[in-house]
């Protein structure tokens, strides 16, 4: 007859026991494991700042600080400045062709106006000429006879008179072109810069040598400075 064992089974229950120090229990490992990639998970869900800054933790500057700004912002003002300011600099040295060219039809005039006041006082080939043809001509007109008289007026004092008449034509024209370049100046459009001097005094000779020629002229004309030769009456006559 077989005999029933009723002492009660010893049952084993799980270990409640501290795993040894370094050790890992691997349920509660598995567990942190998990906890930490949904955390992770969320963190790259709600904050893409972060994450991008986690992938680069050095990001470059691409702003730049403050006073670079700064320094960019004002470095084309300076440069603006500069460029302004090298053009005020042009703007105030004269041009050497413009220098060139300022006063060379006033000085032009003064010369011509010059010249002519000196062929006024010394002749000029024109009055020669004109003097000759008024001496033909009165050769001509007393070739048929004639007083003394009428030969030395039609001979003599008609070349004569032709030429102060021409000359103070000349005269008369370097007076009126000494005093337009002169008074130029006061009408039309404003210079900036003043008549040069030297086209000044070249412009007053030719005044001068203008008036100095009208006057000789006229005299030589109406026979002031001397007069025409007389004939004398013959003796017994």
């Amino acid at each position: 007859m077989r005999r029933m064992n009723t002492t009660p089974s010893k049952t084993t229950t799980p270990s409640t026991t501290t795993p040894p120090a370094g050790t890992t229990d691997p349920a509660e490992g598995s567990a942190d494991a998990v906890t930490e990639e949904a955390t992770a998970q969320d963190s790259l869900v709600k904050d893409p700042a972060t994450d991008s800054s986690a992938k680069d933790p050095a990001p470059k500057d691409t702003t730049g600080t403050p006073s670079d700004a700064a320094d960019s912002g004002t470095a084309p003002d300076d440069l603006a400045g500069q460029s302004d300011d090298d053009d005020d600099d042009d703007a105030l040295e004269p041009d050497p062709f413009d220098e060139a060219r300022h006063g060379v039809g006033a000085g032009a005039a003064a010369v011509v106006s010059a010249a002519l006041g000196v062929v006024a006082l010394t002749g000029a080939w024109t009055g020669r000429v004109a003097a000759e043809r008024e001496t033909l001509i009165g050769q001509i007109q007393t070739s048929g006879g004639g007083s003394a008289a009428q030969q030395i007026s039609e001979i003599y004092g008609d070349a004569w008179h032709t030429t102060a008449l021409v000359n103070g034509v000349f005269a008369v024209l370097a007076l009126l072109v000494g005093v337009f370049v002169l008074v130029r100046p006061a009408f039309g459009a404003p210079s900036e810069r003043p008549q040069p001097t030297w086209v000044r005094a070249v412009a007053l000779a030719g005044v001068a040598l203008g008036v100095l020629g009208v006057l000789i002229s006229a005299g030589m004309y109406f026979d002031l400075f001397v007069s025409l030769p007389t004939a004398g009456v013959p003796a017994g006559g």
